[in-house]
């Protein structure tokens, strides 16, 4: 990257580096730690950060079991936790040193999450906790005290897409769905009661656009435009980032949207879940769309 915070376009999510972060620990920025589970965090996190755990964003909502929750819950959250949209809040996340399984979309889901309601400066930690520990990076235990603010949520209903718009454009031309999705859940069979993939869908794997020693750490760049570009995600086209719940989709849909500064992205909140929901739906199974 040229530059840090960086971000294509001048936009709400940029990612910093470790060196940028430790040098503006006693800047005007908040840090939260998204490791998969409290303990990860009390056991160690970087100075300064509060925890914020993903699952609070979403809930069942009829019979769909991970949908956003209403935007004055997620208010409530914000106003508690402490933070103010036009504060840089730093996101970021580890393996977890005491549950260790966290995947590293910990960070791009709160990351999505808060822009989604509204907060117009989010930085994510390139490469998260654990490239800070490997580096040899101060950590600690102290739990700095949150003083409540006095957020107001606004909904960016431009960045999702919903199930009827979705099915009615998915196939137009000039509209390509992403399904970040691994391989063979995409190709066979998943935990839904359907197999494959939605018709259509071109497999484009989150993990792939990682290191594969480091999942919260990016790819160069010219490495992550020439995989999206070989799955036919050019500028032009209007990229519709999807996945199993719509967990998978946010590291695609703020890569498109904020380090790739594609012009036309949505994201597919729903998903493959709500998708087989339905019954007149079909699915493909296969590597083909």
């Amino acid at each position: 990257m040229d530059k840090y915070p960086y971000s294509k376009v001048d936009g709400k999510v940029k990612w910093v580096s470790t060196e940028w972060l430790e040098n503006n620990l006693e800047g005007d920025l908040m840090i939260m730690d998204c490791q998969p589970n409290v303990h990860d965090y009390i056991k160690e996190h970087i100075p300064g950060a509060f925890y914020l755990n993903e699952g609070l964003f979403r809930e069942t909502l009829g019979n769909a079991p991970a949908m956003y929750i209403p935007a004055e819950a997620v208010q409530a959250i914000f106003r508690r936790q402490g933070i103010n949209k036009d504060v840089p809040t730093v996101v970021y996340t580890g393996v977890g040193p005491v549950k260790s399984w966290g995947d590293g979309l910990e960070q791009t889901m709160v990351a999505y999450s808060l822009v989604r309601f509204g907060h117009e400066n989010v930085y994510v930690l390139d490469g998260g906790i654990e490239k800070w520990k490997n580096e040899g990076r101060d950590l600690n235990q102290i739990f700095p005290t949150a003083e409540e603010s006095n957020f107001t949520v606004d909904v960016m209903e431009n960045y999702f897409i919903e199930y009827d718009e979705f099915k009615t454009i998915k196939d137009e031309e000039g509209v390509i769905v992403l399904d970040a999705r691994p391989a063979p859940i995409y190709e066979g069979q998943g935990p839904w009661i359907k197999p494959g993939h939605i018709p259509g869908a071109v497999n484009l794997p989150w993990a792939s656009l990682m290191d594969p020693k480091n999942t919260r750490l990016l790819k160069n760049k010219e490495e992550i435009k020439s995989i999206v570009e070989e799955k036919g995600a050019t500028p032009d086209k209007t990229i519709i980032c999807s996945c199993g719940t719509g967990r998978e989709a946010t590291n695609e849909f703020i890569l498109f949207k904020w380090f790739l500064g594609y012009p036309k992205v949505r994201i597919y909140e729903g998903s493959f879940t709500e998708w087989t929901q339905r019954d007149d739906n079909t699915t493909v199974t296969g590597p083909n769309p």
